[in-house]
């Protein structure tokens, strides 16, 4: 393809990349290993857009070559050179977009993490607040969740609470919801507060790419393993069994726990998966830091240290401090209609990375 100059040897790869996985997907023996088969289905999914990018300006540029040529015969075809003059820049500049280098888990489930931070009780029922747009945010995206541990608070809401985000296609996960850690503060009345008041309360967001067993590599050897009777508010027993598992891994220190299914074993395995994404988060963390500034900046916005957006009742306003979203329908986000803001922080993520390859 001649529009291999507009990525040069990155888009002649992800091509031929494309054009494997095709021949790869039609042979049935892969399906037979579902795991493998929904990672190549997910991977040529995302190649799609490029793929389908770089045919169109292909034959964008056919067209305008063979429509300058005419016009010098017939002058008609000038106005429609000049259209495809800009579509050809148009297609040019989306393509120079989806080759900006991707991120490795966008295309990945996700584990989110929600804990009540200052504030107590009421930092507690917004944590509740949070855990429900998200799950309404889910459901309007075909997403499938899962509560994998549940810690309630005594006067409502949570203390900790963690679900698992499940694409039910190819779709990435990770790549819409990996902007939304960090402290997320709400400025409302509490229900009480007999002054009117208004108080501002804080909630830690975590949000982790789930790791597939071939991510991490956890040797059963460096964990140490305690169960104990799961509890609900104000700390009574609310199983009569010991099928609480805590974990703790012991080379990164690194410490899970899940009470919310009556098994033991269920337990085990719904704390491991937040081990396994919390230690591949931990070693992203880590390349991220041994490379620059830039690519730094990416992975910053999970550290819960920082306050990244505010959620103002009285005004009904949401505000995203990193790129100065602002919108007054805090109502309609808070019912999970979410994705202005994502796509603003997307957008600003874009706009960085284009800047840095300038």
């Amino acid at each position: 393809m001649s529009s291999t100059d507009a990525g040069g040897d990155r888009l002649a790869g992800l091509l031929a990349e494309h054009a494997e996985l095709e021949a790869t997907l039609a042979d049935p023996a892969v399906h037979t290993d579902t795991g493998r088969a929904r990672r190549l289905g997910r991977r040529y999914a995302q190649l799609a857009p490029v793929v389908e990018t770089a045919r169109a300006l292909d034959a964008a540029r056919d067209d305008l070559a063979a429509a300058r040529e005419l016009a010098g015969e017939d002058a008609s075809f000038a106005a429609e050179a000049e259209q495809l003059e800009q579509q050809v820049e148009g297609l040019t500049g989306r393509l120079t977009e989806q080759l900006l280098p991707k991120d490795p888990d966008d295309d990945k489930d996700v584990i989110l993490e929600i804990k009540a931070g200052e504030g107590g009780a009421e930092s507690a029922l917004f944590a509740g607040d949070l855990l429900r747009m998200y799950l309404r945010y889910a459901e309007r995206r075909g997403w499938a969740t899962e509560v994998l541990d549940a810690v309630d608070a005594e006067l409502g809401g949570y203390k900790d609470v963690a679900i698992a985000v499940k694409a039910r296609g190819d779709e990435g996960i990770w790549s819409r919801l990996k902007f939304e850690g960090g402290v997320h503060r709400v400025q409302r009345v509490p229900v009480t507060e007999s002054q009117g008041r208004i108080h501002t309360s804080a909630v830690g967001v975590l949000v982790l790419p789930e790791a597939e067993e071939v991510d991490v590599t956890v040797d059963p050897n460096d964990l140490r393993i305690d169960v104990f009777r799961s509890s609900g508010p104000g700390g009574q027993s609310v199983n009569t069994t010991d099928s609480a598992v805590r974990i703790t891994h012991l080379p990164s220190g690194i410490v899970v726990s899940s009470q919310n299914e009556k098994s033991q074993l269920q337990n085990r395995e719904s704390a491991l998966r937040v081990l396994r994404s919390r230690l591949l988060a931990a070693a992203r963390d880590e390349a991220a830091a041994a490379a620059s500034d830039a690519r730094r900046s990416q992975v910053r916005t999970v550290d819960r240290s920082e306050r990244v957006r505010t959620y103002n009742f009285p005004e009904n306003r949401i505000s995203d401090h990193r790129v100065g979203f602002k919108a007054h329908n805090l109502d309609q986000v808070l019912d999970g209609d979410l994705d202005p803001v994502i796509d603003a922080l997307t957008a600003a993520h874009t706009a960085e990375l284009l800047a840095e390859g300038s």
